[in-house]
């Protein structure tokens, strides 16, 4: 009996539904069981929750009373109150930022995790997605206490203060934040654990050169390009500006910009290369502690 002449009631697949191949959940899917698994490590420790906001706030508790001091001794900081305190909360979103990437990349390094990762259907890619969505919660988390207790403590609200550039400000931060944190993890997997260091190292190193607590023409004559070469100066300029009541500059909100395209690019490209590098080697199978 053929399936045209078949009763209605029979099933006309040939292929049992326990014999065909599991289909692959989608990318959303998969984007967010790895978001999941590392939602699931941060809930279950209270240390690590509490990591995420213990040094933005003792940074903001240190430079808050220093900007209360200088108000009365500085005419700069007294006029525009709170400049120094908002250069300290937009710091963090830089710094929270590349740490959320790097300590999910290294969780996974820590756990040798990787090759389990990459036998499953996840792609590069989206593993890079998911790094990315778990910084944006670990930076969320790790402001929302400092940014709630300078109310209070300094009379300072960063998002009354800044209004609307607050939103473009915070993602030229993260932007800048994920590239180096794509580099680093990127040096990690082509030089191994040894190059650990430089994911709590690496965005320090701009600190000096990013303008966060005094303008660009406060550097030497030499510096000043290579720090207007950094996304991160055209922000902190720009939030000066918007806290000193000056129009807001969208000079270096479309350099802060350009910028980070230019530098997001180059450091995925960098990361997926290593990555491809240190699956060519074998090494996602014999890297760990």
């Amino acid at each position: 009996m053929d399936a045209r002449s078949a009763p209605a009631d029979l099933p006309t697949d040939p292929v049992p539904a326990y014999v065909r191949p599991p289909v692959a959940p989608s990318p959303a899917r998969r984007i967010g069981a790895v978001v999941l698994r590392h939602w699931y490590l941060l809930r279950g420790s209270w240390p690590r929750a509490l990591e995420l906001a213990y040094w933005p706030t003792v940074q903001l508790l240190l430079w808050g009373f220093l900007s209360r001091f200088l108000a009365t001794n500085s005419s700069w900081v007294a006029q525009a109150a709170g400049v120094l305190i908002a250069a300290v909360l937009l710091w963090d979103v830089l710094v929270r930022s590349q740490m959320g990437m790097s300590i999910s990349f290294l969780e996974e390094m820590w756990s040798r995790n990787l090759g389990n990762l990459f036998v499953s259907p996840l792609r590069p890619g989206e593993w890079v997605v998911s790094l990315i969505a778990m910084a944006l919660i670990r930076t969320l988390i790790g402001l929302s206490i400092p940014v709630a207790i300078a109310i209070p403590l300094f009379d300072f609200n960063l998002i009354a203060s800044l209004g609307l550039p607050l939103l473009p400000f915070f993602a030229n931060l993260m932007l800048m934040g994920v590239s180096v944190g794509l580099v680093t993890s990127g040096l990690i997997l082509r030089h191994g654990m040894g190059a650990e260091s430089l994911a709590w190292m690496a965005v320090f190193i701009l600190a000096p050169l990013s303008a966060v607590y005094y303008p660009v023409t406060a550097l030497p004559e030499w510096l000043q390009p290579l720090s207007l070469a950094l996304p991160s100066t055209h922000v902190f300029e720009g939030m000066r500006a918007t806290l000193f009541d000056q129009p807001f500059s969208w000079g270096h909100l479309g350099a802060a910009v350009g910028l980070n395209l230019l530098y997001g690019l180059a450091a995925a490209f960098y990361f997926l290369g290593a990555f491809r590098n240190a699956r060519t080697r074998g090494a996602l199978l014999q890297t760990g502690e």
